[in-house]
């Protein structure tokens, strides 16, 4: 049965097949079914397809699932030990069932109601219900005819009954038709009547169910076979010999045969092709060539030198069987010269004509060549005048006069005039009587006397050419090899149509012009071409082509058939005018699958948990007759569609989101199909959804405002640390004031001034005065200063340096180096660093030793961030002084400064880096690196 969707079933001993043009999908026991062995078919009003199982069981299928008595409790109400051999849904819905046993059963999808008779003569077995256009329930079993009055069943006379409840027909009008040992009866409420006589051997031979049409045309099978009655009693029979046991018309008026090989479709009239071959009377099967002469007979080649004349009328041949077979082995090539009334045939070693082809005594003659050179010939063409054309394996051949010199001279042909050089392919003359061939070079024309050579402005023109026609309004189509059709008008290619545009492939081998169109036969299948200006219509003929697809070898049309040479015989169809766009094949989702579990195609909307993010889509489009299928998709409405030839769809990791899965599809001479569409919502991850963001957003603040509060109390604890160290530098500051005038130098000094005084000499008392003077005047002014230049440092240090020299005498000598490249003015460094270190050089180094010492002080750059300070002695060294005191005695001068460094460097980014060291048996090596801070 098809349903209302367009699916065929197919009900078999080994269960279900939906079948929806390419693919049959099955449904068995582990689908669901009660039963694998199935008998029968039907679909009710709200679309669930019931399955009539032997074991009398029922289910049913609905929006992709099968219902039985575990899954739908209403079922097991229906579960009785019979074979249902019938199902009606009448107007109210009720279901009527009909068994082999004495029982009939209605079912108002709530409760059932048993019918069963007491007369052994007259039992419910077998029994057929029918509804007639006054809403009154018949039943119909093989001994008698009930009625029904909404309550029970009454019995009342009848003139006949159906053989058998497969004989019996409700009609969409409400009527009854039924088959009896007469023939068809037609049955109209209380009036019945005999409407077709059918003989009896039809009857009498294991006959299963029929088929009527709307214009009362009637298809029966039987053990026999599959007859087609027509009205006026003409029989045409199918699937001769084949025990057939149902037929069914589909909604594209195909016909579907049941049979126990197998099931049969039959197109609608204008798809079915037909077939002459040598049951015909044909000489063989493999048809080479096909061409129409004046009196529409065709003229058919053959391998084996044989030439067939069909008359289509009568379906009568004539055969022509030509002496000479090896030259003439394949008759590749027709062509009818109207003007003379002949017929040209070509192998590939000759050429020749039928003269007088409408008398009895046909005259049969053969080109010449006057040397008897053996030529090859690859295309023929004639002219409206006397010219034949030969395209040859040498070159290009014109003859000028075909019909009274039959022949030529290969030695006295003139290059350029009537012989053009290279291998050819093919040749043609215009309409104009311009001749166009091909060869290795590519195209060219001759015209009027001057050659064309169109190669040599278009590289397309280049390629092998197999064939070339004309159009009426004088456009020249070349069949290409491998480059699908050229069309050229004005001297200028102004269309390519590929594959792109629809072509069955880009191998084009024949073509043939009717009515403007251009019929192709392709490596592939056979197109028509239509042109409306620069559109190209494309049409193709899926239902050829299991015959006509890889071995068409010529091609004739006219106004009423397509005609095709072929190796399984002459094969024809009728020629429909070409339509702007079929109809559209039917898409339909057959199956949802989210995580290996199946939704339910009848929801509206599908909502699903964020962790199911992987989707898979089923779906198929419904077409008889149209094998290439194209589908596009999408998954939200402003997205672009996707085209697809697959027939499933799976879509992983989708994000969380509101998704309208939608499914197109069309044929090739169709437009796109309304789509199908399913929604679903994929929702979001906890994580993703308001509440959480805005609790996160929360929490964030929280902790933000936390951080921000406890980092602002480090800094501001940070900030008084540092207040506190500044602070103890200030004092550490005061204190190495304090320690830098040293009570022994201050007394050492006084000491001087008074010897200079008792002495008289004043002079140097005065000098040393003046000098003790501006170092206490200089040590006042650098010790409100955390840092002071390099320039004040060096002067402050020589006017300590020279009132020590002035004390000491030769006994001490001191030097002070500067880098030339250091700037003293700019070069900042701490106050009061170095002079602690000169004296304890000068106390504890030098003044221990009877012969004195020297003090170097080098200023230089350590590298372009450092200030590099060395103080090198000659004393006794460091260590040595520190083994020569009893008692350890430490500079406070060098502690505090020390000290007042380590807190320096917490306070600045760069610490000051310092090594005290002896410099070998003796001498100090004093090093201070100071960050250089300008």
């Amino acid at each position: 049965m098809q349903d209302t969707k367009g699916y065929i079933w197919v009900a078999t001993d080994a269960g279900v097949s939906r079948f929806d043009g390419k693919i049959f999908e099955n449904f068995s026991v582990d689908d669901g079914l009660p039963d694998n062995q199935i008998l029968q078919l039907k679909e009710d009003k709200k679309g669930r397809i019931w399955f009539l199982a032997l074991n009398g069981q029922l289910s049913y299928f609905y929006n992709g699932k099968i219902y039985n008595e575990t899954n739908d409790k209403l079922l097991k109400l229906l579960k009785f030990n019979a074979v249902i051999v019938s199902f009606f849904e009448d107007s109210k819905g009720r279901i009527w069932l009909g068994t082999n046993k004495n029982v009939l059963v209605m079912w108002n999808g709530q409760t059932i109601m048993k019918y069963i008779s007491a007369n052994e003569d007259k039992k419910f077995i077998n029994t057929f219900v029918h509804e007639d256009r006054y809403k009154q329930i018949w039943a119909f079993s093989n001994r008698c005819v009930r009625i029904f009055d909404e309550k029970a069943f009454t019995i009342i006379p009848h003139n006949t009954l159906p053989i058998s409840y497969k004989t019996a027909l409700n009609l969409p009008d409400n009527t009854m038709a039924f088959i009896d040992n007469r023939g068809l009866n037609i049955k109209d409420g209380e009036q019945e009547y005999l409407d077709l006589k059918i003989n009896s051997s039809l009857l009498n031979n294991d006959l299963g169910y029929f088929h009527l049409d709307k214009d009362k045309e009637l298809w029966i099978s039987n053990g026999a076979g599959i007859y087609h009655i027509q009205s006026n009693g003409k029989t045409d029979k199918y699937l001769s010999n084949i025990s057939s046991s149902q037929v069914i018309k589909d909604a594209k008026n195909n016909m579907w045969f049941t049979t126990n090989n197998g099931i049969y479709m039959l197109p609608q009239k204008n798809e079915r092709l037909y077939i002459i071959n040598t049951n015909n009377g044909l000489s063989s099967d493999v048809v080479k060539s096909v061409i129409k002469d004046g009196k529409n007979r065709f003229w058919l080649g053959f391998n084996d030198a044989k030439i067939d004349i069909l008359s289509p009328n009568d379906f009568s041949v004539a055969h022509i069987s030509l002496p000479d077979h090896s030259k003439y082995n394949i008759i590749k090539q027709l062509n009818f010269d109207q003007t003379n009334q002949s017929v040209y045939f070509a192998s590939d070693y000759g050429l020749g004509r039928v003269s007088d082809i409408y008398s009895a005594k046909k005259r049969i003659e053969y080109l010449r060549e006057a040397n008897n050179s053996m030529f090859v010939i690859k295309s023929f063409s004639i002219s409206k005048d006397k010219n034949l054309s030969l395209a040859l394996s040498s070159g290009v051949v014109i003859i000028p006069d075909r019909v009274n010199n039959f022949g030529f001279n290969s030695l006295f042909f003139k290059v350029g005039t009537d012989f053009f050089n290279d291998r050819a392919y093919c040749a043609f003359y215009d309409k104009d009587q311009n001749l166009w061939f091909s060869n290795i070079n590519g195209l060219s024309k001759l015209s009027k006397g001057v050659l064309h050579r169109f190669y040599e402005k278009s590289p397309l023109l280049t390629r092998r050419i197999n064939d070339i026609t004309e159009q009426n309004d004088g456009t020249i189509i070349l069949a290409t090899d491998g480059f699908g059709l050229v069309y050229i008008k004005d001297q200028k290619v102004v269309k390519v149509i590929t594959q792109r545009d629809g072509l069955a492939d880009n191998i084009c081998k024949k073509l043939y012009v009717k009515d403007n169109n251009v019929w192709v036969v392709t490596n592939n299948g056979i197109n028509k071409v239509s042109l409306n200006g620069k559109a190209a219509a494309v049409e193709t003929f899926e239902y050829t082509n299991a015959l006509l697809k890889d071995d068409v070898n010529d091609l004739y049309i006219d106004s009423a058939y397509a005609y095709f040479a072929t190796n399984n015989g002459l094969i024809y169809f009728p020629v429909v005018k070409t339509k702007t766009a079929s109809e559209a094949p039917k898409v339909f989702i057959s199956s949802i699958i989210n995580n290996k579990v199946k939704l339910g195609l009848n929801e509206i909307n599908h909502t699903l948990d964020p962790s199911n993010n992987n989707i898979s889509f089923y779906y198929s489009a419904i077409d008889f007759q149209n094998k290439n299928i194209v589908y596009r998709y999408r998954l939200k409405a402003d997205r672009p569609w996707t085209e697809t030839k697959n027939r499933m769809l799976e879509f992983s990791s989708l994000e969380p989101d509101h998704y309208a899965f939608e499914i197109s599809a069309k044929s090739n001479n169709s437009a796109w199909s309304y789509p199908a569409k399913v929604n679903f919502i994929l929702e979001k991850h906890f994580w993703q959804t308001g509440w959480f963001l805005v609790t996160i957003f929360i929490i964030a603040g929280i902790t933000f405002y936390k951080v921000a509060v406890i980092v602002t109390k480090r800094q501001k604890n940070k900030e008084q640390e540092q207040l506190l160290l500044k602070n103890k530098i200030l004092m550490l500051e005061q204190r190495a004031l304090q320690a830098m005038m040293n009570p022994h130098f201050v007394f050492n000094v006084m000491n001087s001034i008074q010897h200079y005084i008792n002495t008289k000499d004043t002079t140097s008392a005065n000098k040393i005065l003046t000098g003790f003077a501006r170092l206490i005047r200089k040590n006042l002014e650098i010790c409100t200063k955390s840092f002071i230049s390099l320039e004040e440092e060096l002067e402050y240090l020589e006017l300590y340096l020279s009132l020590e020299k002035k004390r000491f005498g030769e006994k001490f000598n001191y030097i002070i180096r500067v880098n030339k490249a250091i700037d003293r003015e700019e070069t900042m460094l701490p106050s009061m660093l170095l002079q602690p270190y000169i004296e304890n050089a000068i106390w504890h180094g030098i003044m221990p030793k009877d012969e004195g010492g020297k003090i170097d002080i080098h200023i230089d750059l350590g590298d372009k961030n450092h200030l590099l300070i060395q103080i090198i002695d000659d004393g006794i060294g460091i260590d040595n002084s520190m083994k020569n005191k009893k008692v350890h005695h430490f500079s406070k001068g060098m502690d505090l400064t020390r000290e007042r460094i380590n807190l320096l460097n917490q306070v600045e980014v760069n610490p000051i880096q310092m090594k005290i060291k002896q410099n070998g048996a003796s001498g100090t090596f004093v090093s201070i690196a100071i960050p250089l801070k300008h």
